[in-house]
């Protein structure tokens, strides 16, 4: 290499990183990532705390990686790249058959995480023998188990049947969900782009819930499917970094008028007559939230389409349901909701004062061996 290329080289490399320094300093920062769906560092204040500690430094870095400038395409293009050389997996997700994309389930990472998941389990039996109704439990197996066909060959995962194994022991009413969605997994019952179940998946889960219910499940062919959205990216996308897999359709099968909703966004904010669906969500990144209108910690459906007479449930759970509960408007009068994330009451005396007649702990596998809050299960009624 000569004097004169190996100058141009390293002014070319100063040119860059120059212009790169430029395009850093006047991009605005970002509060939130739509593409990545999640919030984004800000710049840390700095203190003599925060400076001794090595926070400041840890804090910083978060920030200089969350903020530079056009993040988005250079996630995109090192995905691209590892695809080229034959790397099927990105951020924990695999990339797979069909276009699809399925987030890796690791076993326990260490004593902690083991102990959290006796405890779930030790928390939903103890709920069972509080709760002054019939409570049921079922997980629900995700992508990585249902469609692991698609998987690249060797990749590495816990086994989700252990928990469903272990589910089945419960002193709680085990409903098996599995069966059901196995029979069904060459048919579209995941979002490619996302962790949840799509609605004809919620279906065959609704199918399988009620009959082990001993309630009469209303047939598929009843319901006409609507198409709300072919541009739904999921959180699966946002998380992989990958930019080329065609998006999702979503859709609906109950109709809007099957129910009403009440939303409970805190003791204060009480929102009545909500519709089944937001509609306005198609809008936005996390069109997913259209159903129910996203997560909260209480959200009550009163049903239009009930048998008169029909039981009150009770629905101990995460995401999964939001999709869910449209479908067991045709048993239930009533269904509540509720999310022990941010609901943090005694789920049995919950079911006491509401006139409950049965509690489903409706939770896929994924969630339930992570959730930290399951703990208000075992508070016992007044």
């Amino acid at each position: 290499m000569s004097k004169k290329y190996a100058m141009f080289i390293v002014a070319l490399f100063c040119v860059f990183l120059g212009a790169f320094f430029v395009a850093n300093a006047v991009t605005p920062d970002r509060d939130f990532s739509p593409m990545e769906n999640r919030a984004l560092a800000q710049s840390p204040q700095l203190t003599v705390d925060g400076l001794t500690s090595g926070r400041f430094m840890e804090d910083f870095e978060a920030y200089v990686t969350d903020q530079f400038a056009l993040r988005d395409r250079w996630i995109a293009l090192k995905a691209g790249a590892e695809y080229a050389s034959g790397k099927r997996e990105n951020n924990g997700v695999y990339i797979c058959d069909q276009h699809t994309l399925i987030a890796r389930f690791d076993p326990p990472a260490n004593d902690r995480a083991r102990q959290l998941i006796d405890k779930n389990f030790g928390y939903v039996d103890a709920f069972a023998g509080l709760c002054p109704v019939p409570v049921y439990f079922s997980l629900i197996p995700g992508k990585v188990s249902i469609w692991a066909q698609r998987l690249p060959d060797g990749a590495p995962n816990d086994d989700e049947g252990a928990y469903l194994l272990r589910g089945a022991q419960s002193a709680a009413r085990w409903i098996d969900v599995n069966t059901a969605l196995a029979s069904h997994k060459d048919e579209p019952i995941f979002y490619r782009t996302d962790h949840h179940w799509t609605s004809l998946g919620a279906y065959y889960g609704y199918r399988a819930l009620v009959e082990q219910m001993g309630l009469e499940p209303v047939a598929l062919d009843a319901f006409t499917p609507t198409v709300v959205s072919d541009q739904f990216y999921g959180t699966t996308f946002s998380t992989s970094g990958v930019r080329w897999i065609d998006p999702d359709v979503m859709e609906i099968y109950v109709p809007q008028e099957a129910a009403t909703v009440t939303n409970h966004f805190s003791q204060t904010d009480v929102r009545e007559n909500q519709p089944l669906y937001n509609m306005a969500r198609l809008q936005d990144k996390d069109k997913y939230s259209m159903f129910l209108d996203g997560n909260k910690p209480l959200t009550v459906v009163k049903s239009n389409v009930a048998p008169a007479g029909s039981p009150r449930l009770m629905l101990i759970r995460d995401s999964f349901a939001d999709c869910l509960a449209p479908f067991l408007c045709y048993n239930f009068s009533e269904i509540h909701l509720v999310d022990p994330r941010y609901y943090k009451t005694s789920m049995a005396q919950y079911a006491k004062d509401n006139a409950i007649d049965q509690v489903l702990v409706l939770y896929s596998v994924d969630n339930f061996v992570h959730e930290g809050n399951l703990f208000v299960l075992s508070m016992a009624a007044k």
